[in-house]
């Protein structure tokens, strides 16, 4: 029996990183498809291209999945991303044909949850405060003679904003320390909060109550620019507030004028509103802000996790089994 035809569509820069030999072999062996990927740009050159395809297996870069490109495709059985969101490659008219698409956002979401929870542990020892010390300094502070304040890691708060995926994760690597985990979420009952062992407070008390503060929450209407000054200024002392989220939920001009009154607060970005940060930007300067440049997500080898996902995705949709990780329409505007 005749192999069904596939194509590798997205942006070549990413093919390699995240389909390695390993996934392009064990694609091969179950669809026929080249060892090679296309554009969308050549695809919009050759549209003839799709005329016999069946599945699609993209990442970054992918096409948008319009009227053009569908009616190109007529074959087309499921589409295979190999990234996060698909909020910028899927329209009206895909959803409309009722197209499996399945996504890679829960492996691009281990790598955010492992660097989060080291940022957290971090956090609670103040580790960014002591090494700011050491250098200033050129000696160790004494801890016991100073009386330095650390929550440090046992029955200390830690507060979840968004119990997403990524926020899930977050919430599944503390529970090896005796730490106290709140959250705000206003999507998820009491019920859920309690399987999960977690309080669910609203957004003023997880400021107020925590010594870390992690944002997990996807960028939509109602969150853009949801944390401002006066959330910040609630906190406690010597707390951390964290974002591997995105920089367009913070209304960054409040934080930055809470940071310079507060010296004692730490701010741990990943993300930030311009990216990279506009060049006289104040974050770049501040004592009590360390900035990494959107690296949380999946970075090299750990992007060859994506393509393995979609791998196996294509074996259960072969084998005639549920896709685990197929989008729906009616949760896709609730992705990060």
């Amino acid at each position: 029996m005749a192999k069904p035809k596939g194509l590798f569509i997205l942006d070549p820069t990413w093919f390699d990183t995240v389909y390695g030999p390993e996934e392009r072999c064990d694609l091969g062996n179950l669809i026929d498809i080249q060892n090679r990927p296309f554009s969308p740009d050549v695809i919009k050159r050759f549209p003839e291209m799709l005329s016999e395809v069946e599945f699609v297996f993209s990442t970054w870069g992918g096409p948008c999945l319009d009227a053009e490109f569908l009616d190109a495709a007529p074959k087309l059985k499921a589409f295979f991303y190999a990234a996060g969101t698909i909020k910028w490659i899927a329209t009206a008219e895909f959803w409309r044909r009722e197209i499996p698409i399945t996504t890679a956002s829960i492996a691009n979401s281990i790598p955010v949850a492992e660097l989060t929870h080291a940022e957290i542990i971090l956090s609670l020892k103040r580790g960014w405060w002591y090494m700011d010390e050491i250098r200033k300094r050129g000696a160790w502070p004494n801890s016991v003679e100073e009386k330095i304040e650390v929550p440090g890691a046992y029955r200390s708060t830690v507060g979840i904003f968004s119990m997403g995926t990524i926020g899930r994760m977050v919430r599944e690597k503390l529970r090896d320390s005796d730490i106290r985990v709140i959250v705000y979420d206003p999507y998820i009952s009491e019920r859920e909060a309690e399987g999960l062992n977690v309080e669910l407070v609203s957004m003023e008390e997880l400021f107020r109550r925590s010594d870390v503060v992690s944002i997990h929450a996807p960028l939509l209407k109602e969150t853009e620019y949801c944390i401002g000054k006066p959330l910040f200024e609630m906190m406690k002392p010597n707390a951390t507030f964290i974002n591997t989220a995105r920089g367009m939920l913070v209304r960054e001009e409040e934080m930055v004028e809470v940071l310079q009154k507060r010296p004692d607060l730490y701010a741990i970005l990943d993300v930030a509103k311009w990216e990279p940060p506009k060049e006289n930007s104040p974050l770049f300067k501040l004592p009590n802000v360390r900035m990494t440049p959107h690296i949380a997500g999946s970075m090299n080898h750990e992007c060859r996790r994506m393509g393995h996902l979609m791998v196996e995705e294509a074996e259960r949709f072969l084998s005639g089994q549920p896709m685990r990780w197929q989008v729906v329409r009616e949760r896709a505007h609730m992705s990060a």
